[in-house]
């Protein structure tokens, strides 16, 4: 069918999307510096290490394979953090595209699946969020990844790239089949830590924030789960494929959870509470994020399967159970 460059393919959603990507009859050729990627998260085809700063190595590795198409997914992806650091971000993630799409550019090849982050959005003026919602990033991880749509735009309009920029809401859970699952160090998304901190494995969990402006004061984000982001990553690259042109995405479930709900809903899936402790606000956290998924479904035909957040979980939970007690991916 097709070979892809995949970018961060040893990562946690890009792995999940090579797994998708074989699958659907592809071949994924990963890219990957293996910072916070896991060489053994590579199955599906072969493994090419560097970084997207390397110009030269890029254009090596297009010119071997000749890949019709590339998944960029190669980022540092902690918004906390980048308030702290946003020069990290900027170079990593805005200046790292940019020579990855000269390196596209210089070797002809003018389709790339993006992934972006529903961060654009900042703090939303009106929820469910679709695609025309006013852009104002609240943090510099937010911004990096919007610079990054901006190039895909200029580029496409100087050179001809079709690109769909995916927005993503949160992503969660594990590869339902227990193959693959959540390995970023230090952690920081919500259900693996609740995870932790439930199975004695991690600290009592924190929560940033209980004054938020929702019901129960805590934020409330659209979770979405790594094979559905995947398997829409397949469909778009089927919509470039067939000659469709460049587009921007959300991708979520369309419901929001709070943080209390999803500690909650892990607390029923587990049959334990989860130990918690309260902190302050972190900057740069949006109140509430929840998408309105109508255009991917109209676009790319595409709809998630696992819409139930206690489903999101069990499938995140197997896999901390089989895997991260074996001490994966920590110092």
């Amino acid at each position: 069918m097709a070979r892809v460059l995949v970018t961060g393919g040893a990562g946690y959603i890009g792995s999940h999307t090579c797994k998708a990507l074989a699958r659907a009859g592809h071949e994924p050729v990963v890219y990957d510096s293996l910072e916070y990627g896991f060489r053994d998260f590579v199955r599906w085809g072969p493994l090419e290490e560097g970084s997207t700063h390397d110009r030269a190595r890029l254009a090596a590795v297009i010119a071997r394979y000749k890949p019709d198409a590339v998944m960029h997914f190669a980022a540092y992806i902690a918004a906390g953090e980048s308030v702290v650091n946003p020069g990290k971000f900027y170079w990593n993630n805005t200046a790292g595209s940019l020579c990855l799409l000269q390196a596209m550019q210089e070797a002809g090849l003018a389709q790339m699946v993006f992934s972006s982050t529903a961060a654009v959005y900042g703090n939303p003026l009106r929820t469910p969020i679709d695609e025309d919602h006013p852009l104002v990033p609240i943090n510099p991880y937010a911004h990096s990844k919007l610079f990054v749509e901006q190039l895909l735009h200029d580029f496409g309009a100087a050179h001809g790239l079709r690109a769909v920029a995916l927005r993503y809401f949160n992503a969660a859970g594990a590869d339902p089949d227990g193959e693959l699952g959540e390995c970023h160090e230090p952690e920081t998304h919500l259900i693996p830590l609740a995870l932790r901190a439930a199975l004695g494995t991690g600290q009592p969990l924190t929560v940033f924030g209980a004054d938020y402006d929702t019901p129960d004061g805590t934020p409330i984000r659209d979770y979405i789960h790594v094979s559905d982001l995947a398997a829409a990553h397949v469909a778009a690259l089927a919509h470039l494929m067939a000659g469709g042109e460049s587009a921007t995405v959300n991708l979520g479930v369309g419901k929001g959870y709070s943080v209390r709900e999803v500690l909650t809903a892990t607390a029923r899936v587990l049959g334990r509470e989860v130990p918690t402790v309260e902190g302050p606000r972190r900057p740069g956290d949006p109140t509430e994020l929840v998408a309105d998924p109508t255009r991917a479904a109209r676009l790319l035909s595409w709809q998630p399967r696992f819409t139930a957040l206690d489903a999101i979980i069990e499938t995140a939970a197997n896999w901390e159970r089989s895997e991260r007690s074996k001490g994966r991916g920590r110092p």
